[in-house]
């Protein structure tokens, strides 16, 4: 009797207190930071959204310009659709695990592929993401995708080679498959 006693005081303390561990972390861990998409080109746009951060701030990287977060204000009946809304309909003046920030940014052209972090100052705090994102090597657009625009003079050379080949070898296989009609 003694042990289901003991079980149960016990499980209702880990209870409250997993209930109130969100709200007394809710800066505390990198999950906060969220960057979509995951896996990017240089030149493309990234979001960044923050959760626990009432007032906005600012988002930093060495693949992008130090980007301004703005306050997402939640509204409506939980029917959100696009705009991120979590249906509380307090006008982000919820607990700080309900406030969300959110922010466009442009990876540089010059940023080099691998995975980079985002460090997020929001509400005087501090907090970094390692390997947020990764950043892969851009594609440069336009008819064929190519860095070289036309034929080489070598490209050129070979192209006439294989050309003058193929007259000679069928001219030689013409003339063969005609003297054998004679014999």
């Amino acid at each position: 009797m003694r042990n289901t006693r003991a079980l149960a005081v016990t499980g209702a303390a880990v209870a409250a207190l997993g209930l109130s561990a969100p709200a007394a972390v809710a800066w505390e861990t990198p999950s906060n930071i969220t960057a979509l998409p995951s896996v990017i080109a240089t030149g493309g746009q990234l979001t960044i959204t923050v959760d626990g951060c009432r007032s906005g701030g600012t988002a930093t990287s060495n693949a992008f310009a130090p980007t301004r977060l703005s306050p997402v204000h939640h509204g409506g009946k939980g029917n959100e659709g696009d705009r991120g809304g979590d249906g509380n309909n307090d006008g982000g003046r919820g607990s700080a695990g309900n406030a969300t920030a959110r922010g466009t940014a442009t990876i540089n052209s010059n940023a080099r592929p691998g995975s980079y972090d985002i460090t997020v100052t929001c509400d005087g705090r501090t907090l970094t993401k390692p390997q947020a994102f990764s950043v892969i090597g851009g594609v440069r657009g336009g008819i064929g995708g190519s860095t070289t625009t036309g034929a080489t003079p070598t490209d050129v050379a070979i192209g006439g080679g294989l050309v003058a080949a193929a007259v000679v070898g069928g001219g030689v296989f013409w003339m063969r498959r005609r003297a054998e009609r004679r014999i």
